[in-house]
């Protein structure tokens, strides 16, 4: 029976292009999820936009010299192109600089303004003294207080996913001076948490939410089991919504306030473009509200939002929020700030007509239940070892043959053997074998299981060959080939959510019109006898190994680029003294056992000959070195530094490294053996 659904998409921010890593974690799957749906006769809403207002586009302003709102503008731009040239089938990309949407967020807060959900506080929050300035969010940055990333934002752990407020960090320093800030009072509003937090438990822990996936649930769990507490609602910034209540003067909406609401402006706007009534996709009980994101916003989808619609009173909460993993990067985390990325405008332009192979890869190796590796290496063996070996194959035999058997006129079939009718029954099962895994939001899978069609067609026309037949047998070939192509013709709707650029140009081929996803499961005749089809043309083309390495050169190229752009050179210490030189006690010392720091990545910690005793030392060189690769190296240890305890490990003495010309650490060693504890003067 046709439900309808609001599908939303987590709004990117405009400081940037889409990367791969959001189409894997955010924009591929629900698009999917979305063209999945329309095809099974469902009322879809599929809904995201720019989010405009958040730090990062201050700072990338700052950065660039120009305002926030050309820098909103420009990246708006790009990032819509770059969605429609991918084939993302959004009904409406909005952006929240949109008046339909300062309008909305505004109402939503006065009202709950009006209804005394917000409590007032005045706190300490840090400050820029030099740049004037108080710091949200990404304007600083510090050591996190759970994972100890040296690396945290205000706002966020990208380490370990923690949401933080400012004043969390450990030695906080400024994103736009680098100074170390104070703590000034300020007066913000905030929504308390804590009172709803007995409707969260009821609603997610002890309701229907176990089906969500264990990432998310769990985190969630994790969340209220710690105890909510008052987030704030409102930053000291000039760029965002204006407060819109009295004392509201020189703050604006926080950005996570502000963004979730623009699911429901897009809407708004969507609605009116085509003369809907928005408020069924989004007060309607019977209506079903699905949020694609990414790990990282989990806490805001699936605790802050639903308190905010809670407290707001007249909207629905949402059914599922299917929160992917991260993808890495040839085995390294993706960066936007260090160029670490592949972005889609790039592929678009060096990859042309070649939308579905990237979404194929992405879908195949899709980070959902934990962290996955995206290689060009594995995009091409995705291309050329399925889409081109296995799909494109099958289709080509069909089409081929046919056009050359029979002028591209489907023939008539004669009396089903077995293996023909188990065939034509296991047609029939995909589309639910398929739904299946797309309704449990395992696009993964249901990727696996589309090929899976494609491989019954390859395996068909090899046991039966045609090729063969058709010299002895003309009527049984002609069955064989009628077959053949009621697959090819089922290829053709079910690939539409995950390869739908090869959908069309598959239909188009074979000159059809579209059949229903529930056509497939129903009808014994998909493509009729006597339907005259088009002449082959190949789906994929096998992408070589040189194409390969000018990607893999570019990246190498653009990581070198960061680095010499990032490369800073220490100033000069402070003067010392001969007699303070004298003091440091350097000997050679040898690597005896290793081992790993447990619950770090830096740390390994390291049993040292110094030839006088037998010491322990932590070394931070963990990730340039595995614990095997350094015992029996000779190395140069300060041997008379104070002992530190270092994650409950005394460590007495350093090691001492360089650094190469391409950042990779080096152990300043004797060129020769020598004995252990020879002192380095």
């Amino acid at each position: 029976m046709s439900k309808r659904y609001t599908i939303t998409a987590a709004l990117p921010y405009t400081n940037g292009p889409i990367h791969i890593g959001h189409l894997a974690g955010v924009y591929v799957p629900a698009d999917i999820y979305a063209r999945y749906k329309r095809l099974t006769g469902n009322d879809v809403a599929f809904i995201c936009g720019s989010d405009e207002h958040g730090v990062p586009i201050t700072i990338k302003a700052k950065k660039e010299g120009v305002s926030p709102q050309d820098i909103v503008d420009k990246y708006h731009e790009i990032i819509k192109k770059s969605f429609v040239d991918f084939g993302i089938t959004f009904d409406n990309y909005s952006r929240t600089s949109a008046k339909i949407h300062h309008d909305t967020a505004s109402e939503f807060f006065k009202t709950l303004y009006d209804k005394h959900e917000f409590i007032e506080e005045v706190t300490e929050q840090l400050y820029d003294e030099e740049a004037n300035q108080f710091l949200a969010d990404r304007f600083v940055t510090g050591t996190c207080p759970k994972c100890g990333n040296e690396e945290a934002y205000g706002d966020q752990c990208e380490n370990c996913g923690s949401s933080l407020n400012a004043t969390d960090l450990i030695n906080p320093k400024s994103a736009i001076t680098g100074n170390v800030p104070s703590l000034k009072e300020t007066k913000h509003w905030f929504l308390p948490l804590n009172k709803y937090e007995d409707f969260l438990k009821e609603w997610i822990l002890k309701g229907h939410k176990k089906d969500w996936k264990p990432n998310v649930y769990g985190q969630v769990k994790s969340w209220i089991d710690d105890g909510l507490r008052p987030r704030a609602v409102t930053r000291d910034l000039d760029w965002g919504i204006p407060v819109p209540v009295p004392g509201g003067e020189g703050k604006v909406l926080y950005v996570w306030f502000d963004a979730p609401i623009g699911y429901i402006s897009a809407t708004k706007e969507w609605a009116q473009n085509v003369g809907k009534d928005w408020e069924p996709y989004w007060k309607d009980k019977d209506t079903k509200l699905v949020h694609f994101i990414g790990k990282d916003n989990i806490v805001f989808h699936c605790i802050i939002f639903p308190a905010m619609l809670k407290a707001e009173g007249s909207y629905i909460l949402p059914d599922n929020v299917p929160a992917n993993e991260f993808l890495n990067l040839e085995g390294k985390k993706l960066s936007t700030s260090k160029n670490w990325a592949v972005w889609l405008p790039d592929y678009l332009e060096d990859f042309p007509n070649q939308q579905d192979v990237l979404r194929y890869s992405l879908t195949a190796n899709a980070p959902e239940s934990k962290d996955n590796d995206f290689t060009w290496k594995d995009f091409q063996a995705r291309n050329n070892n399925e889409l081109v070996a296995i799909f494109g194959n099958f289709i080509n035999r069909v089409v081929v043959l046919t056009n050359k058997y029979y002028g591209g006129i489907i023939p008539e079939a004669s009396e089903f053997s077995e293996v023909d009718n188990e065939t034509l029954a296991a047609i029939k099962a995909y589309p639910s074998v398929i739904e299946s895994s797309l309704e449990r939001y395992r696009f993964r899978e249901a990727s696996q299981e589309l090929m899976n069609l494609a491989r019954l067609g390859n395996k068909y026309l090899a046991d039966e060959e045609p090729w063969k037949l058709v010299k002895t047998d003309e009527v049984r070939t002609k069955t064989i080939m009628y077959v053949a192509l009621q697959i090819a013709s089922a290829l053709a709707t079910l690939c539409e959510p995950f390869l739908p650029f090869t959908s069309d140009k598959l239909k188009g081929i074979l000159n059809t019109t579209d059949n229903s996803w529930a056509d497939i499961s129903t009808k014994n005749i998909l493509i009729p006898a006597g339907h005259q089809i088009g002449k082959g043309e190949l789906l994929f083309s096998k992408i070589e190994d040189k194409t390969i390495q000018e990607q893999l050169d570019k990246l190498e190229a653009s990581k070198k680029a960061n680095e010499a752009a990032n490369k800073v050179l220490e100033p000069q210490k402070d003067i010392i003294t001969f007699d303070d030189f004298t003091k440091l006690d350097m000997r050679v010392g040898t690597i005896l056992e290793a081992e790993k720091m447990p619950k770090t990545k830096k740390l390994l910690v390291l049993k040292v000959d110094t030839g006088i005793d037998i010491r322990t030392i932590v070394s931070g060189i963990a990730e340039s070195f595995t614990p095997e690769e350094v015992i029996g190296k000779q190395v140069t240890v300060l041997v008379n530094l104070a002992p530190r305890a270092l994650r409950g490990v005394e460590s007495e003495g350093m090691i001492l490294m360089t650094e190469t010309p391409e950042g990779k650490l080096v152990f300043v060693n004797p060129d020769t053996a020598v004995n252990s504890g020879l002192q380095i003067s």
